[in-house]
């Protein structure tokens, strides 16, 4: 490989080893830093925020030992704490390794950036590349599997990733000859101040935030899969996300390493970027991330550095003044990807709109790219580009196409009885940290329907994955999604049975940060049809759900409108407070009573009983347990209901 994309190779497996990291980084800051809510939110902003500013010392290490032996250290430091991680060890010292992994991270790419005047083609390939290992994963990476294949893989990237490194290190790859050098400190001299490479580097972790929540988000294209109908929401449609996923990438890729004029594309690029931001906080999930990769391709295209600035950019020059800038602007950068993280998913501890945290860092990327020097040449050979562009999209719609949701029930006779189960997953996590999707398969499995609360579908903070796609294969069960907080985070149903409507409500906050919803769903039992609502309350602070407990039951009541009703999930309100008894006042029957008292949270020490199954009268509830398990932060319930 020639010298000059050595530095690119390196740049893009970074990146996909970073991006490994920060999906074990950010769960593990929640769930074990921040105990599921039991750390005040603002000290767990603080803490999340502080690892970034912490790395803006970086520049100023760079600059004092070089870009070369804090580089490699750095990127040896990353690689050991991806592996490492790989070795399951959860609780805190998972978490450490992460904070360890990241901020070598973040060290590593400001050591880049100061010797790496044009990081967009690595970037995108990373991105992408990473992308599409996360989509044929079933977004399940890596590093949370274990068994040969898992180490295999892992070892073989990270193995890679250091090769690169150091062959980059050791040739100079990215670094310039003696007359460039010349050129770049009579480039100073003269009065110019440009550094072309900056705002790409600065784009680097607003490209990072916008990639993993909405463009480059295979579990995106998975939620998106539903129908989304206000009359049937969330039903998933097998093989739905493959094409629109590798689309995506295609789209991604495009704009990135091939040159629209620069005249219509300082207009194109940014316009699509923000209405894809904006689609996607408004919901419409398909064309939110198309727009969205399209436009943040090009937005990076924009900011490549010219042809001509790459030499002066790249040197030494006043002291490794431009080497610096970048190296700056690539810890800003960084420190803009933590803030809109934090500010966006914070919201639904503290409450307030969060909205504008995509839409403001859309913003950012496009008005930093619309005011970009002119672009230069693309960095790689056009069969090189047309090449990865070819293979990255095909293998994006094969992951795609590899991990659909089971295809809809058959009628069957009618049973006697069926088996529920309620189970609040945390969106997949145990007390240890982990995403452990195989120990609640197991503890949901005989159930004949299953209403899960705390559903994620894709959200960033969480890692990325679709955790109710995995778990619905691993069960081999039909689902049904309805949003409550954001488009990919809420409840859902998953059925034996054909099921044959749907409905969904979202409920009123009335004070509380996080929203909920109330999803209705009728089954088709072999010619008798029985109504099934998941819900999960959500408290304002220090009160008890009443009003939304409320709003459920009457809700509940016009769903079943007579027919056989199961209603379930997190309540969060015990059977002696308000909120319970107005399901009761409805008329519903505690399925739960047999076995009082039950209690279901904490799993690790139950002390309350939160979690709950309703029925209508005429229904009999037996066998009702709360196995022991800490596969979530709560235990789930399980019953059979026998039919009239």
């Amino acid at each position: 490989m020639r010298h000059r994309h050595l530095s690119t190779l390196a740049l893009a497996l970074g990146i996909a080893v970073l991006l490994d990291v920060l999906r074990v980084w950010l769960p593990s800051v929640i769930t074990l830093f921040g105990r599921a809510a039991e750390t005040p939110a603002e000290l767990l902003g603080a803490f999340a925020l502080g690892w970034f500013l912490l790395a803006l010392a970086a520049p100023a290490l760079v600059r004092r030992i070089g870009a070369r032996p804090v580089g490699l250290v750095a990127a040896g430091v990353l690689a050991a704490a991806r592996l490492a991680l790989t070795a399951q060890p959860g609780g805190p010292a998972q978490l450490w390794l992460a904070c360890a992994g990241l901020l070598a991270g973040l060290v590593w790419l400001t050591a880049t950036a100061a010797s790496v005047p044009r990081p967009v083609t690595g970037l995108a390939l990373g991105l992408a590349g990473n992308a599409v290992g996360h989509a044929l994963l079933g977004t399940e990476d890596l590093v949370w599997r274990g068994g040969v294949p898992a180490w295999t893989l892992s070892a073989l990237l990270v193995l890679a990733f250091l090769a690169a490194s150091t062959a980059e290190r050791t040739t100079g790859a990215g670094e310039l000859s003696p007359a460039g050098a010349d050129e770049g400190v009579a480039a100073a001299t003269s009065g110019r101040t440009r550094t072309p490479g900056r705002r790409a580097w600065l784009l680097c972790g607003p490209a990072l935030v916008l990639a993993g929540q909405v463009a480059l988000a295979p579990a995106l294209w998975s939620a998106a899969a539903g129908t989304g109908s206000p009359d049937f929401p969330g039903l998933a449609r097998p093989g739905g996300a493959a094409v629109p996923g590798a689309l995506a990438v295609l789209l991604f890729l495009a704009s990135a390493l091939f040159r629209v004029p620069a005249r219509p594309a300082r207009v194109l690029w940014p316009a699509m970027l923000f209405a894809g931001s904006v689609l996607f906080v408004t919901g419409l999930l398909v064309p939110a991330y198309l727009l969205t990769a399209a436009g943040l391709g090009g937005c990076l295209a924009l900011t490549d550095a010219a042809a001509g600035d790459d030499r002066a950019a790249g040197t030494d020059d006043d002291g490794g003044r431009a080497g610096a800038r970048r190296g700056r602007a690539a810890a800003l950068g960084m420190l803009v990807f933590a803030v809109a993280t934090v500010a966006y998913y914070a919201a639904y501890d503290v409450g307030y709109p969060n909205w504008w945290a995509p839409v403001a860092t859309a913003v950012l990327v496009a008005v930093v790219a619309a005011g970009a020097p002119r672009q230069a040449d693309p960095a790689l050979p056009a069969p090189v580009r047309v090449t990865v562009l070819a293979g990255l999209t095909a293998l994006a719609g094969l992951g795609a196409a590899l991990h659909v949701p089971p295809a809809q029930a058959r009628p069957t006779t009618a049973p006697a009885a069926v088996r529920v189960a309620a189970y609040n997953i945390r969106m997949g996590f145990g007390l240890d940290g982990r995403l452990d999707l195989d120990a609640l398969a197991r503890e949901l499995r005989g159930a004949d329907i299953v209403l899960l609360s705390e559903v994620d579908r894709g959200w960033w903070l969480n890692g990325g994955h679709d955790t109710l796609g995995s778990l619905a294969r691993r069960l081999e069960m039909p689902y049904v999604f309805a949003p409550a907080a954001d488009p990919v985070w809420g409840d859902a149903v998953l059925s034996r049975f054909p099921v044959r409507s749907g409905q969904t409500r979202r409920l009123t906050a009335h004070g509380a940060p996080t929203g909920a919803q109330a999803l209705g769903v009728t089954l088709d039992l072999g010619g008798r049809e029985l109504a099934v609502v998941a819900t999960h309350l959500q408290p304002p602070p220090g009160r008890d759900p009443v009003e939304q407990a409320r709003e459920v039951a009457a809700f509940a009541g016009r769903y079943a409108a007579g027919r056989p009703l199961v209603l379930g999930g997190d309540l969060n309100t015990e059977p002696a407070d308000p909120a319970f008894a107005e399901f009761t006042r409805a008329g519903l029957v505690d399925a739960l009573a047999p076995a009082r008292p039950l209690r279901t949270s904490p799993a690790d020490d139950p002390r309350t009983q939160i979690d709950h199954v309703f029925v209508s009268p005429g229904l009999t509830a037996t066998e009702v347990r709360a196995p022991r398990t800490e596969a979530s932060d709560h235990l789930p319930v399980t019953l059979t209901v026998t039919l009239p």
